[in-house]
């Protein structure tokens, strides 16, 4: 009977195979709509007999092969830098799956999936350029024909800003869990806007309902601290005194200079590439300079005095919201410094908005995120937005729109050194300083006393085919004096 068991599973796989290679590879006559009926199987002289239908439906239910697309970036970005996959040949993925992380001359830009499927093919190697609106990877999928109908449609800009909940900016994987993501994209919030508190940056629901918040202006409960417990021996090591711990605490390491010892040359890519053409294009611009030094000893005590108060919201104070919010209510005295001049130099655009950028060095190099509508913010929104976009800029989070739109600039050069600078204008802005670190000077008080000073130099720049020399220096003139007497501020603020 075993015999006689073996012999005929031989020829049913031996049938299996001729009906298989004979008749279901006619893909083309393929219908997954068919109603099939059920197998039919009969035993005869020890032969097996049965319908290769069954073969039919399993070959259809693998699916369409799709051509994922890279859609439009936005800021006429038409090409990226493939920086890492996420993926490779044969893996499955799910909706929302990292596919790979792509660089533009503006900002780092992962690729996420919209489909569940297994990855057939990888169009760019690392490194290579991916062209907007081309293929970046084939997925099989479980979806119908409508699907490839519609991902074959070419991508336009309002397409585009529908997939960016398929687009996260960053510099690596944001984690958050489904229920997270949906509840995100329910209120229209990119991950890639929202810093995560969780563990190695995970994004968690209280993330996305404090974003919410900001957004809203709704006040929500504080959330409790958790402290991170460390393994015991370093448990232990709390308990000893402050003494021992600095006695035992390694010396801090510093990067050695490597020697190769033979020259090396690449190819500009994303930021660099991005700095040669803005700076190309700026000193196309005639500069004018203006230098200045400010009295910060009143407004070192402010902050002094608030920076509890606002530690105790949440937020760190530092002097940069001063200086912005001092600056924006210059603009509106002059505001011909937040304008643009076109291409043709025969218009100039006043710009509504104080969208006042920050140059901010971060390990990607030198990028200029802006705070919006500094005009209808406080010192306070403008030191919590300073505080989101530090924190993005620490993780290589700096998304498109932090990025651009920027109508006026300042650069704390003196945060790292140095106390004057000549800072180049980004165009289409027509005018930007640069702050010097602030020094402990002696300086003459009213009764011609010698006392100590807090100084800073200011170095301006602004475009002087619209900007003449005394409207830069009675702007310069009016953002000290908001500085030197912060009280004066408070008759200003609206």
């Amino acid at each position: 009977m075993a015999a006689v068991t073996r012999g005929s599973f031989s020829a049913l796989r031996r049938l299996l195979t001729h009906q298989y290679r004979g008749r279901c590879f006619r893909l083309q006559s393929l219908r997954s709509q068919r109603v099939l009926p059920p197998l039919a199987v009969t035993r005869d002289r020890d032969e097996w007999t049965f319908s290769c239908r069954t073969l039919h439906a399993t070959v259809a239910n693998r699916g369409p092969v799709v051509q994922f697309k890279l859609s439009d970036i936005g800021e006429g970005i038409m090409e990226v830098t493939v920086k890492e996959w996420y993926v490779k040949e044969g893996d499955k993925v799910s909706q929302f799956d990292s596919i790979c992380e792509v660089q533009s001359d503006k900002a780092s830009v992962t690729i996420t999936s919209r489909y569940d499927g297994v990855i057939k093919r990888l169009y760019y190697d690392v490194d290579a350029t991916a062209l907007v609106g081309k293929p970046l990877v084939d997925i099989e999928t479980e979806s119908s024909s409508e699907v490839i109908q519609e991902e074959d449609v070419v991508e336009t800009p309002a397409m585009a800003r529908e997939e960016h909940t398929h687009q996260e900016i960053k510099g690596h994987k944001t984690q958050a869990t489904p229920a997270v993501r949906r509840l995100a994209m329910e209120n229209n919030i990119k991950l890639s806007e929202v810093v995560g508190t969780g563990k190695d940056g995970r994004i968690l629901k209280e993330d996305i309902l404090n974003f919410l918040a900001k957004q809203t202006g709704a006040i929500l409960p504080p959330t409790p601290v958790h402290e991170i417990q460390t393994p015991g021996p370093v448990q232990v090591a709390a308990a000893r005194p402050v003494s021992t711990l600095a006695a035992t605490k390694p010396p801090p390491t510093t990067a050695k200079p490597v020697f190769t010892g033979k020259d090396v040359t690449e190819p500009l890519k994303g930021f660099h590439k991005a700095m040669v053409k803005t700076m190309t294009a700026a000193l196309m611009i005639p500069h004018f300079g203006y230098c200045d030094e400010v009295d910060l000893t009143r407004l070192v005590a402010l902050r002094r005095e608030l920076r509890s108060v606002a530690e105790g919201r949440g937020v760190k104070l530092s002097y940069m919201p001063f200086f912005i919010k001092a600056a924006s209510l210059g603009l509106l005295h002059f505001p011909i410094l937040n304008a643009s001049l076109d291409d043709s130099c025969q218009n100039i655009t006043y710009k509504a908005s104080h969208n006042i950028g920050l140059a901010m060095d971060t390990s990607q190099g030198l990028l200029v995120p802006n705070v919006k509508n500094v005009q209808l913010l406080s010192v306070f929104d403008i030191a919590q937005e300073l505080n989101r976009l530090q924190a993005l800029g620490s993780v290589g989070q700096l998304g498109t729109n932090e990025l651009s739109g920027g109508t006026f600039t300042l650069s704390n050069i003196g945060s790292i050194g140095g106390t004057y600078a000549k800072p180049v204008i980004l165009p289409p802005e027509v005018a930007i300083g640069a702050l010097g670190k602030i020094q402990v000077l002696p300086r003459f008080d009213a009764g011609g006393q010698v006392v100590p000073a807090r100084i800073m130099k200011v170095s301006w720049s602004a475009d002087h085919r619209i900007i003449d020399g005394a409207t830069m220096c009675r702007f310069s003139n009016l953002w000290r004096e908001y500085l030197e007497n912060p009280a004066s501020m408070v008759l200003d603020l609206k």
